[in-house]
């Protein structure tokens, strides 16, 4: 009779039996290698997350501007200073607006957003490159301009072309202020060629500079081909042009000049604004615009009392239609201004913790002039 002497099996042998011929050791050091390469592979996928997450912020950051970006325009478009949807019947009727407001980082655009024709409101960047280039501090008249025979020659085919001209002659001085007066007040554009070419060297090196600052702006919307906006190719969105109005008016020199309703010039005599909403319902400032391809249009500054808070509504109206253009857009941003404040104060009101706000006399309405537009009349 054979039979094997079988050795009695140690605790860890008969562990390994149960455990697939592994000891308890080896299983455990299997089981270590098994979570360290889990945890490699979390780690992996945490790293390239976040490598996507950084990727993702650094285009989102290198799309931002200064101000507001057309997404933020956007995502504001129809909202109001409380976050509450604005009514439609806010906007004009026809062509098209945009405005921010006191506390508000976005621009508030309306319908219809496209690049238009803008007229004379593209003096408002010229004015602007010229104070940033040239600045003046209040009261200041700034450097003197003199006149050449080739400006005049340049304001007579511009004045046989009804355009908005003032007069000059050679050898005529003006200063810096003096000349932003006559850009800004009357809109002359031959004032607008000679700023240019006195600033840049040509007009067409300042254009460059005027589409130049627009990009830093984040006016995405915007081309600019000549100084004054006579040119139809000139063009922009209302919400575009909210932005360089409101940079515009941080300008103190800038402001004040806006907010004159007359100048003397030593050739030209006195001038006036085309801005007769000026000193009314609020209105400061800032320039209109007219053509057959802009219709009327206006870029405005207006304060008004809402709920007891001095607010300040900065806004563009664009392709107002009408006989007399100007008084067109002037009609359509005092209209547009009081539906704002009227839904500003009904949306404090309707807030539990502002019901106790006081609200500020409005100041008496009077009615725009009834004047009729001369044929080749400023805008």
């Amino acid at each position: 009779m054979s039979s094997a002497y079988r050795k009695p099996q140690t605790c860890r042998q008969h562990l390994a039996a149960l455990n697939g011929g592994m000891t308890y050791s080896e299983r455990a050091r299997t089981r270590t290698r098994r979570i360290r390469i889990r945890r490699i592979r979390v780690a992996g996928l945490l790293v390239v997350a976040a490598i996507a997450a950084a990727f993702g912020y650094q285009l989102l950051a290198s799309s931002s501007s200064t101000t507001a970006s057309p997404i933020d325009v956007l995502r504001s478009e129809r909202r109001g200073a409380l976050g509450e949807a604005l009514p439609s019947s806010v906007w004009p009727a026809y062509g098209q607006a945009a405005f921010v407001q006191t506390g508000q980082s976005q621009v508030q655009a309306g319908p219809n957003q496209h690049a238009a024709a803008i007229a004379s409101v593209a003096k408002v960047m010229t004015a602007y490159l010229m104070l940033r280039d040239h600045p003046l501090r209040l009261g200041q008249d700034g450097p003197t301009i003199t006149l050449t025979d080739a400006d005049v020659a340049d304001t007579d085919r511009r004045r046989g072309e009804h355009e908005s001209v003032v007069s000059i002659a050679a050898g005529e001085q003006l200063t810096e202020r003096q000349a932003l007066q006559a850009l800004l007040l009357p809109s002359a554009n031959n004032i607008a060629a000679v700023l240019a070419r006195w600033d840049a060297g040509s007009a067409g090196r300042f254009v460059a500079r005027m589409n130049a600052a627009a990009r830093s702006l984040g006016m995405t919307h915007t081309r600019y081909t000549d100084p004054s906006g006579y040119d139809d190719a000139t063009v922009s969105t209302a919400a575009d042009q909210v932005r360089i109005v409101d940079r515009a008016m941080r300008l103190p020199a800038f402001a004040s000049i806006v907010a004159t309703r007359s100048a003397t010039l030593p050739v030209a005599g006195t001038v006036h604004n085309t801005n007769t909403l000026l000193g009314r319902n609020g209105f400061v400032g800032v320039k209109t615009g007219s053509d057959d391809a802009a219709g009327g249009c206006f870029a405005f500054r207006a304060i008004r009392w809402i709920d007891g808070k001095r607010t300040t509504i900065t806004g563009v109206v664009l392709g107002q239609p009408g006989q007399d253009q100007i008084v067109a857009g002037l009609a359509a941003a005092d209209a547009m201004v009081d539906r704002i404040a009227g839904h500003s104060r009904r949306q404090v009101r309707a807030m539990p913790d502002l019901q106790q706000l006081r609200t500020a006399p409005r100041s008496h309405r009077s009615r725009l002039p009834a004047h009729r537009r001369r044929p080749g009349a400023p805008g």
